[in-house]
């Protein structure tokens, strides 16, 4: 047998169907990204030096991929160039939310630093809210074929029984293993087996004092037979959504109480930590 390219003996593609698709934007309030910046000025003014800090973005829980507030937890330690994030203070804080908000990512500040993109720290704060986020943001994405190289099919109560051999004709008329074996109530011939493929987002978004931003969109899909999990991240532009809503003098106040009991300067810098 003769093959015109070596593509011919390759095999198709395990076939996918689209059920439904994750943000590659991210929409943020004009109130929200002036809150974020507020709480910078507000680090500076009270404790008189740009330490980084770190909030969580809020959506409501209908529509999960607009960012309509910044909250702002207790953050654990906060340095110059260094704040981490742990599992328990993502669940604590979006615990003490109404029912009908959601946390759908972080956001936290550089400070006055020129470093103007993700920093290896930062992924790692990233995964951590990632793994959060998307157990409770999971979605249908697709219906993906799994490709199965060794199935068998048996029709249930027929076939030789599958206890213990007891002699040498009973072990020749036992089937052949197979990697799965499909049993069913008629005899199939071929079939093609497809799972759910489950997805969810969290956005990550750095700001500095200066005004800029730097946005990744984090994603995580998983299989439901399978238990293939993937991660990815992409760029994405901030897309402004007008709301006329802006901060308040009293909204001010209450913010710069947060700040001063929830941010928690460290001025020595620990000799483990990682400088950018």
């Amino acid at each position: 047998m003769r093959f015109k390219a070596l593509k011919d003996l390759s095999r198709a593609a395990p076939l996918e169907v689209t059920l439904g698709s994750l943000p590659e934007e991210i929409f943020i309030t004009d109130y929200a990204k002036a809150k974020a910046f507020a709480v910078s000025e507000l680090v500076r003014r009270v404790h008189g030096e740009a330490f980084e800090w770190y909030g969580f973005t809020l959506a409501e829980r209908t529509r999960p991929e607009v960012i309509v507030d910044v909250g702002l937890p207790e953050n654990t330690e906060n340095q110059e160039t260094y704040t981490s994030i742990s599992p328990e203070r993502i669940a604590a804080y979006q615990e003490a939310l109404p029912s009908g908000t959601i946390i759908n990512g972080w956001v936290h500040s550089h400070g006055d630093l020129e470093y103007r993109h993700f920093s290896p720290l930062d992924d790692y704060n990233q995964a951590t809210v990632l793994d959060y986020v998307t157990s409770l943001l999971r979605v249908p994405v697709a219906q993906k074929e799994v490709v199965i190289r060794d199935l068998a099919f048996g029709v249930i109560g027929e076939g030789p029984d599958p206890g213990p051999p007891s002699g040498e004709e009973k072990e020749k008329a036992r089937p052949a293993p197979a990697s799965v074996t499909l049993l069913t109530d008629v005899p199939v011939g071929r079939a093609q087996l497809l799972e759910t493929v489950y997805g969810g987002f969290c956005f990550g978004i750095v700001i500095g004092d200066e005004g800029w931003t730097q946005q990744e969109i984090h994603y995580k899909t998983r299989g439901v037979l399978t238990g293939e999990t993937l991660v990815s991240k992409r760029e994405a532009d901030l897309t402004l959504v007008t709301t006329g809503k802006v901060l308040t003098t009293s909204d001010l106040e209450a913010l710069e109480l947060e700040v001063k009991d929830r941010i928690r300067p460290i001025t020595h810098q620990p000799a483990n930590i990682e400088r950018m």
